[in-house]
């Protein structure tokens, strides 16, 4: 092995099982992932001298142009009887360049240079490959290694476009340094305009950008980018794993979008689809070589019943070696940062989640529902992507709660960085629709928000785009409906509705962001209240792309409350940026009254007081503290320029008494009007960091 830690002694799971005491009947478990785990990586690097090698494999595969210009085209498909390049480039001859078959189910073709020593196939020229089946049937096909596809408008399929520019682009910036508190703003290119229309990656570049930067989000995920023939899938059925989609422009545009992102100091993560793949088979991996079993478990196992889709075969040594060079290709391609790992829930489990309600008993994570294969690729991943970019940032999307799923393989974990707590907007929509104010459990609520595995960090969030699509409500169309249509506006005197949904809206998102977490996410648009849903063209709505759009000209109408609810976001981002309670410790509660609804905790030195009451407001109410000393208020979501009532006057100072309160040795009394969110600093101690 070419690194320690995949040593037989591995894995240390002391802290592991120190800070899990259910862990510990499955420690022979724990170690016998890691020793699969081991193998493989072990056959990886035997069989193909590296894994950084192996995971390059999209130099070799596809088409590959040679510093004299010939072309060296690789295909794997074992299924073949014969395969074939057809295109502009040949007059769509069937059958006049054949490939040679090779050991392993490959295939290759070799084409000299033209006469002017230019390729034989120059950029932007339409391709396919032309598969014959074992049956006799020939199959038209675009190459899985694709660079880039595109689709014509009257065209329901995907062309494969041979990407090769003269003057490739050259990135000026380097990645940023990984934040130590990770603010995400989660995007998708298509809707980032208030046209009613596609949005493009030049769009994103010039108008969201610097929003992002303005809002204080240090890091944007990106979804939909990896080629998918259905706009309405959310880019969660892919059909082309390494392009990018074409229809918000060029790879080139993609790439100066990261680029200037790196420029501002944001971090860019990928909405990373493994888990499954598009059952197209016109523009898609489905039925690639003519049979269901190339890329895909065959039969039944290979379909996921609920979403159509198809899923991977994680044992195949080809498969590994495909989805292992896609993770590098937009590492090295695009200097992406990281990835979001889409339904990792559905990779780990056979069952794939469905009909499976987790309680938390750890059988669930164990035993013969668990697909180690894909188990063994996730951490094969992880291991990866850490030990040559050792500042990427791996996320798990995992409603399961797998123990260890983000803890270092050296630890017996997974190697994810973060995992997203999906029970908290779920939690907030719950209260939202079921339960009048007065009546909230906020020691439910605080549980929901705390209740995550030490030593595993998260990120959190109040809603993401899930809770934005149609057929769901964002938080300010649950608190104000609508209202929002008619009664935003400034000028006039708010309605208890519409001050009910402001000020709520502002408290959820703190709470969320400061107790939750060690990341927080944001769906574009939800930062000032969207009044809209989410709904792509489609049949339904006679393709309409009225729903499809975020309309930022809202925020930027001086006049409407969007932008108090924008200020609100920024400054609470701001304020995490100066004092970093993300990266620190969970939160000490100190005050949990549900009688008065009030929440008092501290974090990162700072005090947090939150009060929930729709009407009682409290004098000298009684807070404790850990330090002494003088107080101030850093962040008030009373202030009338976040669409509060102006009831404190921000700059007053709150002086310690050495009062033993709540497990404290200092206490203070302050003001706490209803509905309103507090920050407090120590002005006693220096934040610099």
């Amino acid at each position: 092995m070419s690194d320690s830690s995949t040593d037989e002694s591995f894995p240390n799971l002391t802290a592991f099982l120190q800070t899990d005491s259910y862990i510990g009947q499955y420690e022979g478990e724990l170690r016998r992932r890691y020793k699969r785990f081991s193998e493989r990586l072990a056959q990886l690097e035997e069989a193909e001298g590296a894994f950084d090698y192996f995971t390059l494999s999209y130099q070799s595969f596809g088409i590959q142009r040679r510093s004299d210009n010939s072309l060296v085209l690789r295909e794997w498909a074992p299924g073949a009887e014969a395969v074939f390049l057809t295109g502009d480039f040949n007059s769509w001859e069937k059958e006049s360049h054949p490939f040679t078959k090779k050991e392993y189910g490959k295939w290759e073709l070799y084409l000299s240079p033209k006469v002017d020593k230019s390729p034989a196939i120059k950029h932007l020229t339409k391709l396919k490959l032309v598969v014959l089946t074992k049956t006799g049937e020939y199959l038209f096909r675009i190459s899985p290694w694709a660079k880039h596809v595109t689709k014509t408008l009257d065209s329901v399929t995907y062309d494969w476009t041979h990407w090769d520019p003269p003057q490739p682009y050259q990135f000026q910036h380097p990645r940023p340094p990984r934040p130590s508190s990770l603010r995400i703003y989660e995007a998708h290119v298509g809707i980032s305009s208030p046209e009613e229309k596609i949005a493009s990656y030049k769009n994103f570049t010039r108008e969201v950008l610097p929003r992002i930067k303005d809002l204080g989000y240090n890091c944007v995920q990106l979804m939909a980018i990896m080629e998918h023939a259905y706009y309405a899938s959310f880019g969660y059925q892919v059909t082309n794993f390494f392009a990018a989609s074409s229809r918000f422009g060029t790879p080139d545009d993609l790439k100066h979008l990261v680029d200037t992102a790196h420029s501002m100091g944001i971090v860019v993560l990928l909405d990373m689809v493994h888990s499954h793949a598009s059952s197209n088979t016109e523009d898609g991996l489905n039925y690639f070589d003519g049979t269901d079993s190339c890329f895909f478990h065959g039969g039944s196992r290979g379909t996921h019943s609920l979403w159509g889709s198809r899923l991977f075969n994680y044992s195949s040594w080809e498969v590994v070696r495909f989805l292992l060079s896609n993770l590098r290709w937009w590492m090295e391609e695009y200097h992406f940062d990281g990835f979001r790992f889409d339904a990792v829930t559905s990779m780990l489990y056979h069952h794939h989640g469905i009909g499976t309600s987790f309680s938390g008993n750890y059988s669930e994570y164990f035993g013969i529902q668990v697909d180690e294969d894909a188990l063994v690729y996730l951490m094969l991943a992880n291991y990866i992507l850490h030990k040559l970019y050792p500042q990427c940032i791996t996320v798990a999307e995992d409603v399961s709660g797998m123990p260890g799923l983000c803890r270092s393989i050296e630890e017996g974990g997974l190697g994810f960085d973060y995992r997203l707590t999906m029970a908290v907007p779920d939690k907030w929509i719950q209260v939202l629709k079921e339960v009048r104010d007065e009546d909230w459990d906020l020691v439910n609520i605080v549980h929901t928000l705390t209740n995550r595995r030490r030593g595993e960090a998260s990120i959190t969030y109040a809603e993401s785009h899930d809770q934005a699509l149609v057929g769901d409500k964002s938080l300010a169309f649950w608190l104000m409906d609508k209202e929002m249509y008619t009664n935003m506006s400034a000028l006039t005197a708010m309605t208890p509705v519409i001050d009910r949904g402001i000020q709520l809206h502002k408290l959820i998102r703190l709470l969320t962001q400061s107790l939750g977490g060690e990341g927080y996410l944001n769906f574009m648009g939800n930062e000032f209240g969207h009044p809209e849903w989410l709904d792509f063209p489609r049949k339904g709505n006679n393709e309409s792309y009225y729903y499809a759009r975020r309309q930022f000209n809202l925020v930027d109408t001086e006049h409407l409350r969007y932008r108090q609810l924008y200020a609100f976001d920024r400054d609470m981002n701001l304020t995490e940026d100066k004092y970093g309670w993300l990266a620190a410790g969970q939160a000490a509660v100190t005050t949990l009254n549900q009688t008065d609804k009030v929440i008092v905790f501290e974090r990162s030195n700072l005090l947090f007081i939150f009060n929930f009451h729709p009407c009682n407001s409290y004098i000298d109410y009684r807070v404790a503290v850990e330090h002494a000393g003088k107080y101030k208020i850093k962040l008030n979501s009373d202030e009338l320029q976040y669409g509060g009532h102006g009831r404190l006057v921000q700059d007053t100072e709150f002086f310690t008494e050495p009062m033993p309160f709540n497990g404290r040795a200092q206490s203070f009394r302050i003001y706490i009007p209803c509905r309103t969110a507090l920050i407090l600093a120590n002005e006693d101690i220096d934040f610099r960091h």
